[in-house]
């Protein structure tokens, strides 16, 4: 089986980094991105002939599209990484409700399209891998309160996109685990 990976949200922060391992690995790459340009511009920084694309989460078009797009550029899709997320983080009573939806669409409903694009490819190879990862130091939490999280993670700190891609790339690569949740918290799910 080839090893094309899907990294949707692969051009910033948790996809970049797997992107980053995954290249150093032999995978051919798609970095999907909103934002075209810095698609391309990880996708060259990689080197290889891996390739970049757009493609807005949310809209089941568009996803659609950038499956068949992959496929007819790099081959089937056996691996997917679902990075992409968006981030309005605000209190509930200030939160608009449009901000809350876009960050549904995005967050929720954008994972399960990939998903089901990329599973239907799965079955017809009769095996893939999908990882959807989550929260961690980035460029997307930046503008956050470091202070009062940190202070309850038991190691201290965020963690940092590096340290979730090597577990990502583990579940990738690890055809026995399946349907499992492999938290990377710092220990903070122990004091919850």
């Amino acid at each position: 089986m080839d090893k094309v990976c899907a990294i949707f949200g692969g051009s910033r922060g948790i996809g970049r980094a797997v992107a980053q391992l995954l290249a150093q690995k032999g995978y051919r790459l798609a970095i999907i991105a909103r934002n075209m340009e810095v698609a391309r511009a990880t996708a060259g920084d990689l080197g290889g002939d891996h390739m970049a694309f757009s493609c807005d989460v949310a809209k089941e078009h568009d996803v659609q599209n950038t499956f068949e797009e992959m496929e007819k550029h790099l081959g089937r899709v056996n691996f997917l990484v679902n990075a992409a997320g968006i981030n309005r983080d605000n209190l509930l009573v200030r939160a608009t409700t449009e901000d809350m939806i876009s960050q549904l669409h995005t967050n929720l409903l954008g994972s399960m399209l990939t998903c089901k694009a990329a599973v239907r490819s799965m079955i017809q190879q009769q095996g893939g891998a999908i990882v959807n990862v989550g929260f961690v130091h980035t460029d997307m939490t930046k503008d956050l309160k470091e202070e009062h999280f940190k202070e309850n993670i038991p190691l201290g700190r965020f963690g940092e996109p590096l340290e979730v891609a090597h577990a990502v790339v583990f579940l990738l690569e690890s055809p026995y685990v399946t349907g499992h949740v492999l938290v990377v918290d710092g220990g903070l799910q122990l004091i919850m």
